[in-house]
C-alpha cells in the first residue's frame, strides 16, 4: 500500500470502527477487514454508559439521532427474585448493534476508511512491518495492525495467544421482543447458572441477553425448554417472557465465551475491545470499554505514526494505559460475578444493599469510568 500513515484494523465491530473513525479524522489511511455485512445483529447487551458520549460527539456520532433510549435507572434481582433498584450515577443509553455498527460504518466510509469484506487468516510481523493475509488471498502491508475481531477467533489460535488454551465454558443468547418495559431502565435478573440483561433499544424493541454455563444448559432440550424451566423461576424474567412477542425468528447464540485474561498487546498487534479483554456482562459495561479502549489506542498510534514514540514505547504505553483504565474493572467484574454464583450469599448481599442503598451506585462506579473528554 505504501502510505506513510497506514493502519490495518482486523474486525469491524465497535472497537474497530471507532478506531477507524478516530484515526481517519487525523489523516491516517485506514483499512478495516470485516467478514460480515452491515447491518447485522450481534449477541450483545446493547447498553452503553454515558461516559462515552463526549468522545462520540468528537467522532461526530450521535446515537440519540437514531432512536437510542436514555437510561437512568438500574434494577438487579437475585435467583429468588429479590429486587433492588437505584439511579445510575452517570446514566446510559440503549441502542442495538444492528443500528450502531451500521451508523459507525457509514461514518467511517464518509471519512475515507476502506472497509473490505473479507476474513483474515494470518498476520505476521517482520522487519518492523506487518503482513496481513486474507481468505481471498489478498495481502496487506502496514506499520500498525489493530486486532478488534471479537471474543475468540481462529486468529487467536494462529497467534498462539495464551488465553486460547483455557476453558471457555459459557454460552450467550440474545433476542429482541416487543413488550411493556420502561424506556429508562436497565435490569439484570439472575437465575441459576447465569444472568439476563434487559433494556430498551430503538424501535421500542426490548433486548434480552443472557449468559449461562454451557454444562447447565446442555441438560435441557433447547432454548425454549431452558427458558421455561430455568429463567422463568425468576418471576421478573417470567413476567417479561410471558408478556412479550418475539421480534427475531429465533434467538442468536454464541458459545465458547471466555473471561480469561488476555494481553492488550500480542505479537506487536494492538488489541482492542473484547480482543483485549472482556468484562463480565453482569457489569453491563463492555461496549463502553470497547469505545474507550479504541480511543486510547488511536491516540497513541497517531503519536507513533508522527514519530513521537518508538514501537516499543507505543506498546508499553498502550499496555500500561489499558491496565490503568480496565484491569481493576475486570477484577471487580469477576468478583461480583463470583458472588452472584453463590446463591445464598447473593441473597444476603442484596438484603445488605436494601439496608444501605447508597452502596449500589458506588459498586456500579467501580465497573464504569469517568466521561471521556477529548482535548
Amino acid at each position: 500500500m505504501g502510505h506513510k500513515k497506514e493502519v490495518i484494523i482486523v474486525g469491524g465491530g465497535l472497537a474497530g470502527l471507532v478506531s477507524a473513525i478516530h484515526l481517519s479524522k487525523q489523516g491516517v489511511h485506514v483499512t478495516v477487514i470485516e467478514k460480515n455485512e452491515y447491518p447485522k445483529h450481534k449477541v450483545c447487551g446493547e447498553y452503553i454508559s454515558n461516559e462515552v458520549l463526549p468522545y462520540l460527539s468528537f467522532l461526530e456520532v450521535n446515537p440519540h439521532e437514531y432512536g437510542a433510549k436514555k437510561i437512568t435507572k438500574f434494577a438487579i434481582s437475585t435467583v429468588d427474585s429479590k429486587l433492588i433498584e437505584t439511579r445510575l450515577p452517570l446514566g446510559g443509553f440503549g441502542i442495538s448493534r444492528y443500528t450502531l455498527d451500521q451508523l459507525l460504518a457509514e461514518k467511517a466510509i464518509e471519512n475515507g476508511v476502506t472497509i473490505s469484506k473479507d476474513a483474515v487468516v494470518d498476520i505476521s510481523f517482520q522487519n518492523d512491518e506487518f503482513s496481513v493475509f486474507t481468505k481471498t488471498q489478498k495481502k496487506y502491508i502496514s506499520k500498525v495492525v489493530i486486532g478488534a475481531y471479537g471474543k475468540r477467533s481462529a486468529i487467536d489460535v494462529q497467534l498462539k495467544r495464551d488465553f486460547i488454551k483455557n476453558d471457555s465454558p459459557y454460552l450467550a443468547v440474545k433476542t429482541h421482543v416487543k413488550g411493556d418495559f420502561p424506556d429508562d431502565l436497565v435490569a439484570l435478573h439472575n437465575f441459576k447458572g447465569g444472568y439476563c440483561g434487559v433494556s430498551k433499544v430503538e424501535n421500542d424493541h426490548v433486548n434480552l441477553c443472557y449468559i449461562t454455563n454451557y454444562k447447565a444448559f446442555k441438560k435441557y432440550k433447547n432454548i425454549d425448554d431452558f427458558q421455561q424451566k430455568v429463567l422463568n423461576k425468576n418471576t421478573h424474567l417470567k413476567e417479561i417472557f410471558e408478556n412479550s412477542i418475539s421480534v427475531f425468528e429465533k434467538p442468536l447464540t454464541i458459545s465458547q465465551v471466555s473471561f480469561s485474561s488476555k494481553n492488550p498487546v500480542d505479537n506487536h498487534i494492538i488489541m482492542c475491545g473484547d480482543t483485549a479483554g472482556m468484562i463480565h456482562p453482569l457489569c453491563g459495561n463492555g461496549m463502553s470499554m470497547a469505545i474507550h479502549g479504541a480511543k486510547v489506542a488511536s491516540e497513541l498510534i497517531i503519536d507513533f505514526l508522527d514519530n513521537k514514540m518508538s514501537r516499543q514505547v507505543l506498546e508499553k504505553n498502550y499496555e500500561k494505559k489499558w491496565n490503568e483504565e480496565f484491569k481493576s474493572r475486570l477484577k471487580t467484574g469477576h468478583f461480583i460475578a463470583k458472588l452472584f454464583r453463590m446463591q445464598a450469599f447473593s441473597e444476603l448481599m442484596l438484603y445488605g444493599l436494601q439496608s444501605f442503598p447508597s452502596l449500589l451506585p458506588k459498586i456500579i462506579k467501580q465497573t464504569h469510568g469517568k466521561p471521556l473528554n477529548v482535548e
